[in-house]
């Protein structure tokens, strides 16, 4: 990939327009037509229609937005943070509540580490930019448990069980996490009784109080300055691999109380019984999103998982996740859950971008450690030590939340995609069509503070820079990172038209950055489209936005295009863009399964870096980039995929700036591991997927 000859930078009208001569040519096979003149700006509102530009359809009563935008905005959010109702915010806990969060999400300043010796919280935190949106998803599984536990007037408080969870936080989260890693889970009769009454009937306070600060914090005025979401975590952990989903109310009808992995141990299981309590009857909506496949043994993204696999089976599954489970989350402080390198089953280069913040690498040792609950005493297993390797075909492993068991292709959004596309041939649905958004999962209750120079942890056994610098017991320590926001292209900031969004696809996440990424693709892209005023307009008219379905080719031998553009973050937070990447998935004629990567515009060899004695980033990037691909390899009875990915030049990791800030002979041995305090951030679309006819 030829470098830019040149880039200048002009700011006319309040948008930053970017003005650059690049020379074209990518590889033998493909053709990509890069260049030149975008015009991405997030908040401005486009006057012409190309988009759906019927008004939004409310389904709550509310002010309609003044800053409607026919062509869509990029809005930036966080889909999945904690507060002090989780189960797993025990000891050492800034009690931040739910409204806490929805204030820091807005831009005010929190209560916040360091604690006085009575525990209190003595210092403060604030967002660095507010968010557009937010949805707090404390775990479901133990609100009431936990209320029981923490609440100084309740009957359980003084008990043996409550008494040893507040002893020690990682102690006491795993006494009630014994639950949750059961395949047939039951609540802890000594502390919820027989019948578990005790602890349900606990919940109700934890859940009114969520609801009550989502409504609170929303703006239902004209300004629609802020959007709150209803939610909660669905949290299976059967075999201690990831089975975790956040539940998103579309408005403020929502069930009677949150739906458990306790009462629904299954996927197919949860969306029954939130059907049976939501829908359109009493003008309720849902979606789930699943996250941490990364660590879900091929157990999250799999379908049919515990049913019998019959057509008809198949077949439900298939529609209700078509409709339930449109997005999954494909970042956050348990890393990244786009790609692994080194699998057998599927055909691709290796890609380097894959590693970074990955947290289970094919062939890697760990030691894995199993527990369970005798009374209120918890026993731990001695360490598993194994090489992770390959899950066999249809093969569900274990461990995987302490980083343990084999990887799964469907622990990762690129090869479960395939996967997906191999299960449409079969029945005519594909049960693993996702969209992607990114979040923080943060337990702090600190929404979207995603700043690698400002980080202070996501869990609160990481509130010092050398407690952060350790191994961490599941990926935390120096295996864990800020996290990332997730992106949707909507016509407002509302409710509806964010969840919207999110049901037709058109999101994104980002590891942290607000990269604004666009994509679409067509049969009847202009190869010029940089250049065109109306690009994005005529993306739409031309073509389908991220998340889309390419229709059938128009005429033999038809190859599809697409538009990928990016802009940069913006401001004090920006660091340039260095590539634009397109990456393709198809299933070829035998039946195996592929995936290639395509550099469209810039390049990864423009000589960017970070200098590791001071923390300080070197080189030239784009503040946009953008280019026209057309898939020359493209063959119409093959089914595939493609999406962007937008990747930043290099910047220092929070990891290596946390060891500059203390004294040389204070540094932990794994300050010496540059390589390790090196990262690139970037950006994701939602795929648009071709199926042959």
């Amino acid at each position: 990939m030829a470098a830019i000859s040149s880039l200048r930078l002009a700011n006319v009208g309040g948008l930053m327009l970017i003005l650059s001569v690049v020379l074209t040519g990518c590889n033998d096979n493909n053709k990509a037509t890069q260049a030149q003149t975008t015009k991405m700006s997030p908040g401005i509102t486009m006057e012409s229609t190309g988009a759906n530009s019927h008004p939004v359809n409310y389904t709550e009563d509310r002010e309609a937005c003044a800053d409607y935008a026919p062509l869509r905005k990029p809005l930036f959010g966080d889909l999945h943070v904690h507060t002090a109702l989780s189960f797993d915010a025990v000891a050492g806990r800034i009690n931040t509540m739910p409204e806490d969060a929805y204030n820091f999400a807005r831009g005010k300043p929190i209560a916040f580490f360091p604690q006085n010796e009575q525990g209190e919280p003595i210092g403060s935190t604030q967002i660095d930019r507010p968010l557009d949106f937010l949805s707090v998803t404390d775990h479901s599984e133990y609100l009431g448990e936990r209320a029981l536990c923490i609440n100084p007037d309740s009957s359980e408080y003084d008990g043996e069980f409550c008494q040893k969870y507040r002893e020690i936080e990682f102690r006491g989260t795993l006494m009630l996490a014994t639950v949750i890693g059961q395949k047939d889970p039951k609540r802890i009769e000594m502390l919820c009784g027989a019948d578990g009454q005790r602890c349900i009937g606990a919940a109700k306070g934890p859940w009114k109080r969520t609801i009550e600060a989502a409504e609170a914090a929303y703006d239902r005025s004209d300004a629609c300055s802020f959007t709150s979401f209803i939610g909660y975590e669905y949290t299976g952990s059967w075999g201690q691999s990831n089975y975790h989903r956040n539940v998103i109310f579309r408005n403020d009808n929502v069930t009677q109380l949150p739906i458990s992995y306790v009462e629904a141990p299954l996927d197919s299981m949860l969306w029954d019984q939130l059907d049976a309590q939501c829908d359109d009857s009493n003008n309720c909506d849902y979606i789930t999103i699943p996250h941490n496949t990364n660590m879900s043994n091929g157990k999250l993204l799999t379908p049919y998982v515990g049913q019998e696999q019959t057509r008809e089976n198949k077949i439900r599954y298939a529609e209700t996740r078509l409709t339930r489970e449109p997005i999954m989350e494909i970042f956050q402080h348990k890393g990244a859950s786009e790609c692994v390198n080194g699998l057998s089953s599927v055909l691709g280069a290796a890609d380097e971008l894959c590693d970074i913040e990955q947290v289970r690498i094919l062939g890697k040792t760990s030691q894995a450690r199993n527990f369970h609950l005798e009374g209120a005493d918890l026993v731990l297993h001695k360490p598993e030590d194994a090489p992770t390797t390959e899950c066999a075909k249809d093969e569900l492993g274990g461990l995987g939340m302490f980083a343990g068991g084999c990887i799964s292709r469907n622990d990762f959004l690129r090869t479960a995609l395939l996967s997906g596309m191999e299960e449409q041939q079969e029945i005519g649905l594909n049960p693993v069509k996702m969209g992607v958004i990114a979040s923080t999962d943060g337990h702090t209750g600190t929404p979207g503070d995603v700043a690698e120079n400002a980080w202070r942890g996501a869990v609160t056994g990481e509130m010092t820079i050398l407690k952060r610098l350790k191994p961490g017991t599941l990926p935390s320590g120096i295996k864990g990172n800020p996290g990332g926001l997730a992106g949707v292209w909507a016509v407002e900031n509302s409710r509806d038209a964010i969840f919207d969004a999110m049901q037709r696809r058109e999101t994104f996440g980002t590891s942290g950055p607000r990269i604004s990424p666009r994509f679409f693709g067509g049969w009847a892209i202009d190869a010029n489209s940089c250049n065109r005023p109306d690009m994005v307009e005529h993306g739409y008219a031309s073509g389908v936005p991220m998340g889309g379905d390419l229709p059938s080719a128009p005429s033999k031998g038809k190859s599809p295009a697409f538009i990928l553009a990016a802009q940069s973050d913006a401001g004090d937070h920006a660091t340039p863009l260095q590539q634009l990447q397109i990456i393709k998935g198809w299933i070829d004629a035998g039946g195996k399964q592929h995936y290639k990567v395509h550099t469209v515009a810039g390049s990864a060899d423009n000589g960017a870096g970070v200098d590791t004695s001071t923390g300080q980033r070197y080189g030239d990037g784009h503040a946009s980039l953008c280019a026209v691909f057309e898939d020359q390899e493209f063959d119409p009875e093959m089914p595939s995929y493609y999406y962007l990915r937008a990747v930043e030049n290099p910047s220092p990791r929070w990891s290596l700036l946390d060891c500059l800030k203390l004294d040389e002979v204070d540094r932990p041995a794994v300050c010496q591991e540059t390589s390790k305090h090196v990262i690139q951030e970037m950006a994701w679309s939602s795929p648009i997927w071709y199926t042959p006819q």
